[in-house]
């Protein structure tokens, strides 16, 4: 397909003969990757589709910033930017960060005070008016929402937070559009074309044998998977809302649209894309139509052309699946490594908050164990809390590993955070209740959950001390447990729940809105009077965690964490093998002191040990170590 002949029609294009070098340099190193998985996807049809893609890609090419190239050859040089140990992330909505774009720029100086490297704004590419899936019915992918401001001011955005060395990350909606989108009403006017954008049935036959293997995402309020459009006459594919379209793949045109967006927005500073729905791609008969094969080939494909144009531009998949899924969007097989840079760790955060509630560390370990090995030059996305409900993602497999039923398990997750379990210190909503599975997920803040919200009524301090103890563990493992760490926004001050979005007509439906309360400017301006708010200690305690992990080398995302068997079910160990030594991470998941014994530790790391986070020493040939409750160490040898 890349023929030597199509490729030395390209050198005319340039004006620049080291533009020319540098483009035809990374097309012989990526465009096989590109061609071979548009066979794999197109068959044929992959013949007439490259031509057109090396055209947007030229164009982007030319149209590419001049510190933006710059950009592409330093990350050339420094391929593991996103596995450094001083990279950390931090998710907000633009809005109720700071109001605006501008806004945002305002406060620039606020992330880099905490050490934010990576700025995720969540959806604000311009969505449909009204109920819009929290943005992610996308109605215009080249306009920001007007209440936002530009889409210059989202360039100049990022131009600012690149000079001070922080990455903009935006969402990618890949499955589907708003039923207001361009190619949904240009394909309800009757252009076959369009129509050919989206998957649209006459009748229910085709529908009906889909849904007899699919799940329902919102069976609460979007029941089924189809929609009928009178305008349409048929059926279209509906997976997540009645007004969002899923796109048709299996059409090569919609590749190379959603090539010119990726490149389009690349241009204008996204270093990073958040693939959103990525699973949910390919639609087969029979099947649930997640994490088909076809997936792989397209990321595959999109990444290998954005490597031509922008080669600092990163993909982050979100793809919420088993850990056995999982780990095929980082790459495996042919796909090694070259799929997405990155993957959330949703059954990290999941067991983190089953261990909380349990105090047993035991399935936490074993789904750690059961995990595929990574590929080296990928990392993980860990985080505490996002944007999203939790679903208790706890397979059968591991439960019955550590003696538990899976069902019971995931029950008794919801009763206790949906505060409905005797003795439970939580805050939660359920969301989204599946009478027919017992399925329900939670919605609630990071504090909320883990009992701040709670403790604060019951005026008693101890409890406070308990709640605020949770919050620093959590936050230290996935500080520790590597990969790029994601701060979700208003956790650095332990921000409550927000009961208020019920007053909010389109929010009130969802109560996912609980925990995305608006940025609480005059409590982040109170810590700095008030040392002794819980804010100001969570704070205080999260900004030391951030300090020790931007100094300490093990942390780097090319090396894993793998757990240990501990002798206590409430303490967590996990080990990190580094060029400079091993590390092991202890963690006491309970509100009990703890005598844990310390030849588990001398086995690991001789005679004597140092607590990073703490910067003591301990001897390691005592009977045993004393951990005060919610205690995490970070040990490394003693001559370290």
């Amino acid at each position: 397909m890349l023929t030597p002949e199509l490729v030395s029609r390209l050198r005319p294009a340039f004006d620049d003969d080291r533009d020319a070098d540098t483009f035809l340099l990374r097309l012989e190193r990526y465009g096989p990757e590109l061609a071979d998985n548009l066979r794999a996807v197109y068959g044929e049809r992959a013949d007439a589709l490259l031509p057109e893609l090396l055209e947007v890609m030229l164009h982007a090419y030319h149209a590419r910033p001049a510190d933006l190239r710059r950009l592409d050859e330093a990350r050339l040089l420094r391929p593991d930017w996103l596995q450094a140990p001083d990279m950390v992330g931090y998710v907000a909505y633009a809005d109720r960060f700071a109001g605006t774009l501008k806004g945002v720029g305002e406060k620039v100086g606020y992330l880099q005070d905490l050490g934010v490297k990576y700025l995720h704004l969540m959806p604000l590419l311009r969505p449909r008016d009204g109920e819009n899936d929290g943005g992610y019915a996308v109605a215009d992918y080249r306009a920001v929402r007007e209440d936002l401001g530009s889409i210059d001011d989202l360039s100049a955005l990022a131009r600012d937070l690149r000079g001070k060395g922080i990455s903009l990350v935006l969402d990618l909606v890949l499955n589907h559009v708003a039923e207001e989108h361009e190619w949904a009403v240009r394909a309800r006017a009757g252009e076959a074309g369009y129509r050919d954008y989206f998957y649209v049935y006459p009748d229910r036959e085709q529908p009906d044998a889909f849904e007899q293997t699919l799940p329902e995402v919102f069976p609460d309020f979007a029941p089924g998977n189809f929609t009928w459009d009178e305008a349409l006459g048929g059926w279209v594919w509906t997976t997540f809302n009645r007004y969002q379209w899923d796109v048709n793949w299996s059409n090569p045109a919609v590749f190379r649209e959603y090539l010119d967006i990726i490149l389009t927005l690349a241009n204008r500073g996204v270093e990073v894309f958040r693939l959103d729905a990525i699973a949910f791609l390919w639609k087969r008969l029979g099947t649930d139509c997640q994490n088909q094969p076809e997936v792989h080939h397209l990321t595959h494909a999109l990444r290998a052309a954005t490597r031509v144009v922008a080669p600092a531009v990163a993909f982050k998949a979100e793809a919420i699946v088993a850990p056995g899924d999982l780990i095929h969007y980082l790459g495996s097989r042919d796909h090694h490594g070259r799929v997405s840079d990155m993957a959330y760790h949703n059954s990290l955060m999941v067991q983190m908050w089953s261990a909380l509630a349990s105090r047993d560390v035991r399935l936490l370990s074993a789904a750690l164990a059961a995990f595929p090995p990574k590929p080296t030059n990928t990392t993980w996305g860990s985080y505490v809390r996002c944007h999203d409900d939790i679903g208790w993602a706890v397979s059968d497999e591991d439960a019955a590993r550590v003696g538990l039923s899976g069902p019971e398990h995931r029950r008794f997750l919801s009763d206790f955070y949906s505060g409905d379990f005797a003795g439970s210190f939580a805050r939660g909503l359920v969301f989204q209740h599946n009478l027919q599975t017992g399925d329900r997920r939670i919605s609630g803040t990071a504090a909320s959950l883990a009992g701040l919200e709670q403790a604060l009524e019951s005026g008693d301090p101890a409890r406070v001390d308990d709640a605020l103890g949770r919050l620093l563990l959590l936050h230290t493992l996935m500080l520790g447990f590597g990969g790029v760490p994601l701060l979700y926004m208003g956790d650095e001050l332990a921000l409550l729940n927000d009961y208020a979005f019920a007053d909010t007509p389109e929010h009130a439906p969802d109560n996912r809105w609980v925990h995305r309360p608006r940025m609480d400017w005059a409590l982040a301006k109170a810590i700095q009077d008030d040392p002794t708010l819980p804010a100001a200690r969570m704070n205080a305690g999260l900004r030391h965690l951030l300090a020790v992990r931007r100094r300490t080398p093990h942390l780097h995302a090319s090396i894993e964490s793998h757990p240990l068997p501990s002798p206590d079910p409430c303490v967590l160990l996990l080990r990190r093998e580094h060029p400079l030594g091993v590390m092991v991470q202890v963690y006491n998941f309970s509100e009990h002191q703890i005598q844990f014994p310390a030849y588990v530790l001398r086995d690991q790391l001789g005679d004597g040990a140092r607590d990073l986070l703490s910067d003591s020493h301990f001897h390691l040939t005592r009977p045993t170590l004393t951990l005060a409750p919610f205690r995490a160490l970070w040990l490394v040898g003693a001559e370290a």
